[in-house]
């Protein structure tokens, strides 16, 4: 676990993805957040958690947040978010890859644009789907590939740059990862987000475990 986690430090990429968060949350990306969260209950694993933007919008039914974060400069910056949330947050060093529960102690697990940083969706959601009771839901918000196809395929063109310079894939087609990981989804909404000029198509979702 310490060597998968050494190759999972990108401290300049964080400090970046920190900026980048505060400005999207100006244009909205805050309420899209509160869209995802709204409703929980019981033990949430929120994966990729970061500097733990979204610990305080849990609602009060849930009992414990697991926020696994792999990256030492967002561990670190989420301390103070965790120590003032309204509910119980226990930060763990980890990665989507080995979710560091027993199979089915997971009421929800969250993705808050983390799926499109994942090595391998594949394995991320088979760990998903390890931790998670039956009935328990999968919560996601993430960028994709456009539908357009002129879109797409500078999406698909720039991918292997964006990827290597800071871990992020912008023409994954997550909704579909979901369904094939052997999730039923039971709601998705699609739209455009971000600065006027480069508005990117973004999901948000639920699964559920059968």
């Amino acid at each position: 676990m310490a060597e998968d986690l050494a190759q999972l430090q990108h401290p300049r990429a964080s400090r970046y993805f920190m900026r980048a968060a505060q400005a999207a949350d100006r244009m909205g990306g805050l309420e899209h957040r509160r869209r995802l969260l709204a409703g929980l209950s019981g033990r949430v694993v929120e994966v990729g958690a970061g500097h733990g933007p979204n610990f305080a919008l849990y609602p009060p039914e849930v009992t414990e947040v697991v926020a696994v974060e792999p990256d030492d400069t967002m561990r670190a910056a989420a301390g103070p978010a965790a120590a003032a949330a309204a509910v119980p947050v226990r930060m763990v060093a980890g990665h989507g890859d080995a979710i560091p529960l027993a199979d089915g102690e997971a009421d929800a697990v969250i993705f808050s644009l983390v799926l499109c940083m994942v090595p391998a969706q594949a394995r991320t959601l088979a760990e998903t789907v390890r931790v998670l009771r039956p009935g328990g839901e999968v919560r996601f918000y993430e960028h994709v590939r456009s539908t357009g196809r002129i879109r797409g395929l500078f999406e698909d063109a720039l991918t292997p740059a964006i990827s290597g310079l800071v871990g992020c894939h912008p023409n994954r087609d997550t909704v579909a990862a979901v369904r094939t990981a052997g999730l039923e989804v039971t709601r998705v909404s699609a739209f455009s987000f971000g600065p006027p000029m480069v508005k990117i198509r973004h999901v948000i979702g639920t699964a559920v475990k059968p």
